[in-house]
């Protein structure tokens, strides 16, 4: 999938997306997660990204589809072992992303010790914004963040509740495995997760960075 940059005609091919979890330390406590003491990593496939305006779809055998709302980081150039101060360098811009989660399936695999990927991959589950800039947005660290579902607000915070700087994931992530140009890093949600059924629409919004609508349809 190709990201739209904003102001600019060029587009970036997106590569891993690479989730984070438990950053916003009330949203691990609402859905009773111990607080990590270090990031916890995660992947989706990038085929489960799609654009602005597009249906999420609620997948068969499951009852309880989430949203979470996400600052998104867009890497321009690949590193690995980033140094934090020099983290910045490597961001292209900033997106809105929807870490779409099937919940029912998440709590099940969780019990049982697997992975999360058949709860957190499916297609539609990765809805994303267009690019700003990073020269745009002065602190990625201190922007309002919500998601309201049929005009109601579910989830309203600031990034900078987020337990981690952006610098500080880029670096912890390149320590472990090289970051790509295009891979989308979805940096954790705030609390006030919740459900979606067929018919929702669901607008998000991150200050200074874009806003994303979408669809909910039976998949």
């Amino acid at each position: 999938m190709e990201l739209e940059v904003i102001g600019s005609c060029e587009t970036i091919r997106a590569n891993n997306v690479i989730c984070l979890a438990r950053t916003y330390r009330k949203h691990a406590e609402e859905l009773g997660n111990p607080v990590p003491e270090k990031p916890v990593v995660f992947l989706k496939p990038n085929s489960s990204l799609m654009t602005d305006g597009m249906e999420i779809g609620i997948p068969p055998g499951s009852g309880e589809v989430h949203h979470e709302v996400e600052l998104a980081v867009v890497i321009k150039k690949g590193g690995r072992r980033i140094p934090v101060e020099r983290a910045l360098e490597y961001v292209m811009g900033y997106a809105v992303i929807l870490d779409i989660t099937a919940r029912d399936i998440q709590s099940e695999l969780k019990s049982k010790g697997l992975p999360w990927t058949y709860a957190k991959g499916w297609d539609t589950f990765g809805p994303i914004s267009k690019v700003m800039p990073m020269e745009r947005i002065p602190d990625p660290n201190d922007l309002n963040i919500k998601l309201t579902v049929n005009g109601e607000v579910r989830q309203d915070s600031n990034t900078s509740f987020m337990m981690y700087s952006i610098p500080e994931i880029i670096s912890f992530i390149s320590g472990f495995m090289t970051l790509q140009r295009g891979d989308v890093i979805a940096t954790g949600t705030p609390e006030g997760v919740g459900p979606l059924v067929a018919g929702d629409r669901t607008f998000a919004e991150i200050e200074g960075v874009g806003t994303l609508e979408n669809s909910v349809v039976q998949g």
